[in-house]
């Protein structure tokens, strides 16, 4: 049995050369690493296993792809297997490819199958596998060269395969992009909300010809209205590129996209220009996997580049913000700026903002004193900003803004940003992914703006990731809110109760007449359970941390787990309990729709699948 603990109660409340051409990844970065297990709803309409692949691809010469990779990186070598006779099929004489993937168990006939080198693993190492499944040929690098050649298949050897795979699969699936219209988002805070208010505005426009459009993020992806699990924010370059391929196959001409970091640094956007690129903003993160805030803001600044985009769109609130603006204005880059704090220097102004507990409302002003009714469908300040953000990418990539506002405030929501459950309670409860001290602030500060009495928050740290962080968002939790619930969050290999601890630290160093209620509790379930119980009429229980995630990472085993499920039977729980006896009614949720054309479940699906991606630690 878990109990609750009260520990404050206070009446107040790698390192190697540069990649060559056309991957713009920087130095000094560990290698890629082998990616990811498939999810069951991953799958194409022949059940191959992986992303979904086009139906139909004209066979690309493998001599042909050997020249482009040549021609990218003269004195490069392209090689067939050892000893091949001319003419032979491993020397790639004859041999056409139609597909390419990373993954040897999602090989299918045809494909080429990228042996990447990882952090244990190399990827020559289940050459055999991808033999077996058909592939046409191999393409690796120097150390996986000799295993590949054993297999007699035609090998393709470069010094950097990943940095080379988004331009080959770009040129196997006939360079899909070029046909759709591609807005990518990037920042630290933001970007899944974006794009699913960017997708609103391109739906509002495509329906005028009846065209689809295209999503893909951190939540999941979409073409048209079919739905696939997300395996992280942004595809891999072999998944991306045949994800375009299936979009414009099946009619789509617009698509919002999430651009990571991670994305940027390990290639996997590359083959992509997008015709609108947006910065929503940059605090610390992801500082595990890079060197410094410098060097994070410099993954970013990838993106904005002739090799990445055609045109910028800037957040010029923000202190990065306003330096990538800079910089990018004196290279002559085509730039908009916007502003939700109205500065009259800003390309497109937020005015007459008017915030409310389920959105807010405000006038954007554009060029030549344009003014658009606009309104953020989410709550939070913050939400403003992310939808200004969308309407001056849309109007920016040619979209009418009217066209856009309208369609930016028709989207009913955004899977774990906000999103608000509802079992016929008293108080206000909500769930949010909010995982960095700046978004858990941002977070707080939203919520007390619409709750007549108190916030009581339950908020945990992930275990193998940005320790750095845990101290000021304990701090931010214990500051802000009148009960905080310490917990846990995905410890992975880490002890739970170490990463507590530094939360707490964090939370002692708040002074004790600004701190509220401070409890420690190693069971989230449990710790959800606490805050409800805590919770009277006019109150706020606000559950931070994994937002739209299906799993829990403990100790290597990730086991279903849902705040949106597990908030919504506790509140049920409580009800039941104080419930006179008698006949009752069925309680519903309002949860975040899953996608702006289909209506919210009146319960959220719990899925028993032990084989979840529990956050998107390959952003």
């Amino acid at each position: 049995m878990h109990h609750v603990r009260t520990i404050t109660d206070s009446a107040y409340n790698l390192r190697g050369s540069a990649p060559p051409r056309p991957s713009l990844r920087g130095t000094g970065v560990p290698p890629g690493t082998l990616t990811a297990v498939p999810q069951a709803d991953q799958t194409s309409p022949e059940s191959f296993p992986g992303p979904p692949r086009p139906m139909r691809v004209t066979p690309v010469p493998l001599a042909e792809l050997a020249r482009l990779l040549d021609a990218d990186e003269p004195g490069a070598p392209v090689s067939g297997s050892t000893g091949a006779p001319e003419g032979d099929t491993a020397s790639g004489a004859g041999v056409s490819v139609t597909g390419i993937t990373h993954d040897s168990r999602a090989v299918r006939p045809g494909d080429i199958y990228a042996a990447l080198p990882g952090a244990r693993l190399h990827g020559a190492d289940f050459v055999e596998q991808a033999q077996s499944l058909g592939a046409a040929a191999v393409l690796t690098d120097p150390g996986g060269t000799e295993r590949a050649a054993a297999t007699g298949l035609p090998v393709l050897t470069v010094p950097d395969p990943r940095g080379r795979m988004g331009q080959l699969a770009a040129t196997i699936y006939g360079k899909p992009g070029e046909d759709l219209l591609q807005i990518g988002i990037t920042g630290t805070s933001g970007k899944t909300t974006t794009a699913y208010l960017v997708d609103g505005g391109l739906r509002q426009a495509a329906q005028k010809d009846g065209g689809l459009t295209g999503l893909i993020g951190t939540v999941e992806s979409r073409i048209g209205d079919e739905r696939i699990k997300s395996e992280r924010t942004t595809p891999e370059a072999t998944d991306l590129q045949a994800l375009f391929a299936v979009m414009r196959e099946r009619g789509v001409s617009s698509v919002a996209m999430e651009v990571s970091s991670h994305a940027l640094v390990l290639g996997r956007v590359d083959g992509c220009v997008f015709d609108v690129a947006v910065f929503n903003n940059l605090s610390p993160e992801h500082l595990d996997f890079h060197r410094d805030i410098e060097d994070y803001f410099q993954a970013k600044r990838q993106l904005f580049t002739p090799e990445r985009s055609r045109a910028a769109v800037v957040n010029f609130d923000d202190e990065y913000g306003f330096r990538l603006l800079t910089e990018l204005k004196d290279e002559g880059f085509p730039v908009t700026s916007f502003s939700a704090e109205g500065h009259p220097d800003a390309d497109w102004r937020a005015e007459d903002v008017e915030v409310g507990p389920l959105g807010s409302t405000f006038t954007a002003v554009g060029p030549g004193g344009q003014e658009v009714l606009a309104g953020a469908p989410i709550a939070g300040p913050f939400n403003v900003a992310n939808a200004l953000a969308a309407l001056t990418a849309l109007a920016a990539a040619g979209i009418d803004p009217n066209t856009a506002a309208e369609g930016i405030s028709a989207v009913p929501g955004v899977p774990g940003r906000l999103q608000r459950v509802d079992a016929g309670q008293d108080y206000l409860a909500i769930v949010d992914y909010a995982h960095k001290p700046d978004a858990v602030e941002s977070v707080l500060y939203a919520v007390r703006k619409v709750t007549e009495g108190a916030v009581h928050a339950v908020l945990g740290c992930g275990g193998d990731r940005d320790p750095h962080k845990r101290p000021a968002m304990g701090a931010a939790l214990a500051r802000l809110s009148d009960t905080a619930v310490l917990t846990s969050d995905n410890p992975r290999s880490e002890d739970p109760l170490a990463i507590l601890a530094t939360m707490l630290g964090g939370a002692a160093e708040v002074p004790a007449h600004e701190r509220g209620t401070v409890l420690l509790e190693e069971d989230r379930a449990a710790a959800i359970r606490a805050a409800v119980a805590r919770a009277e009429p006019g109150d706020t229980v606000l559950i931070l941390g994994k937002g739209h995630e299906q799993g829990q990472d403990i100790a290597g085993v990730v086991r279903p787990f849902d705040d949106v499920q597990v908030l919504y039977d506790s509140i049920r729980a409580r009800a039941a309990e104080q419930a006179p006896v008698g006949p009752t009614h069925a309680p519903t949720l309002t949860a975040a729709a899953p996608s702006p054309s289909s209506p919210a479940p009146s319960v959220p699906p719990f899925e028993s699948s032990a084989n979840h991606r529990t956050d998107n630690q390959n952003r």
